[in-house]
């Protein structure tokens, strides 16, 4: 039988949940349908941008209309949980048009891993083009399998890139200081490294590294399947993972972190092996938050805006298995559930768009099956 049975918050304060909604504190309007939509990033002019998994970034207007394609896409390695994923605009994107986008690479053999692109986006009536395209970041070492890439990004406020990196499924490469996998990595927007990165002085004594290996990327390590990947409106920065079986972890990131995958979890192996809890050994960061049942993250913001006013300063965490939006709240170190939105579906992603109004993403894959909607407030 599972050892962890309940949701659990390591937190300090008090916070009042309420898990049951009989009616939801917005309006759901249906805007358009995507094939397995994965991402989307909102356009100066307000259209959007939304990346479906077998490969293609589509633009289309807040009313639906306007349905075009963007061309000059890397080739992309579609497969099980892999594909075309997340898409982010740089933090000067009205100057410099650069659009950033994570994917699945295949390699050698049978061999793959993620990879981030970055390339000027140039909009037109037909739809749009990248072009310059230069892929600024890869998964080291690419291995064999189809899951756990991770791939979510986001800039800082001081336009540093940051980019969760999956364990792969490989278990112990996400301790190894020598691969980027199982990682969260802070980069500058060229792909290059900063220089006060906590690893870019490390030197392994058993074995010859030199000062570009990838160890340089790494902020903090230990992580499985981090897919939500946000900074909190004091500049904090959180990481909502995928746990195995049990233990879906939320974690404030700090600088040289360990969060103790594989050697530690609150949850268990798939086929029903143990894994020691995390107050087992102290010597591991342990999460803010984690959850079994499972609410298999999709990804994260920070509500910012004031059309939902009461959330201002809250975490939103879209949920796969969970079919709902986790409303979190932040003091200070401390985190804690506050509500859930059954939304009846496998949510993908939520999105803060324009009049600070909520957008959110199916994961539905065939033709038309994964709708867009707008999330407005309910008078």
């Amino acid at each position: 039988m599972m050892k962890k049975l309940l949701i659990i918050s390591i937190c300090v304060f008090t916070m009042a949940s309420s898990q049951a909604q009989t009616r939801l504190p917005f309006d759901v309007t249906h805007i358009t349908t995507f094939d397995e939509p994965w991402a989307m990033a909102f356009l100066p002019d307000g259209r959007i941008l939304v990346t479906e998994k077998k490969g293609s970034l589509q633009i289309v207007g807040q009313d639906g209309e306007s349905f075009r394609d963007v061309r000059g896409l890397p080739d992309v390695d579609y497969g099980g949980q892999g594909g075309f994923a997340d898409v982010v605009l740089h933090p000067d994107f009205e100057t410099n048009g650069f659009v950033y986008v994570s994917y699945a690479e295949g390699g050698a053999g049978a061999t793959r891993g993620a990879a981030v692109a970055r390339g000027v986006l140039t909009l037109a009536e037909q739809g749009g083009t990248l072009s310059d395209v230069e892929v600024i970041w890869r998964q080291y070492p690419k291995v064999i399998g189809y899951g756990h890439y991770g791939h979510r990004m986001v800039f800082d406020d001081e336009g540093y890139l940051w980019i969760s990196s999956g364990d792969r499924q490989k278990f112990t490469p996400a301790q190894d200081i020598q691969s980027n996998i199982g990682k969260v990595l802070r980069l500058h927007d060229d792909g290059s490294i900063p220089s006060d990165n906590p690893f870019v002085n490390y030197r392994d004594q058993d074995s010859f590294v030199d000062d570009e290996g990838v160890y340089t990327q790494i902020w903090s390590r230990g992580h499985r399947n981090p897919l939500g990947l946000n900074f909190d409106l004091d500049g904090q920065l959180w990481v909502v993972e995928m746990g195995p079986a049990g233990g879906d972890e939320l974690n404030r990131i700090v600088r040289g972190g360990n969060y103790g995958y594989p050697v530690v979890s609150n949850g268990d192996h798939y086929d029903g092996r143990d894994i020691p809890d995390h107050d087992t050994n102290p010597d591991f960061d342990e999460p803010s938050v984690w959850w079994t049942p499972v609410i298999s993250p999709g990804n994260m913001i920070a509500y910012s805006g004031d059309a939902f006013s009461d959330w201002k300063g809250n975490l939103l965490i879209s949920g796969l298995s969970s079919q709902a939006i986790i409303r979190i709240g932040i003091d200070g170190e401390n985190a804690a559930e506050l509500e859930r939105f059954d939304m009846g579906a496998r949510i993908r992603s939520v999105k803060q768009g324009p009049q600070a109004n909520l957008w959110v993403l199916e994961d539905e894959s065939g033709e038309g099956t994964g709708r867009l909607l707008k999330l407005t407030p309910r008078d």
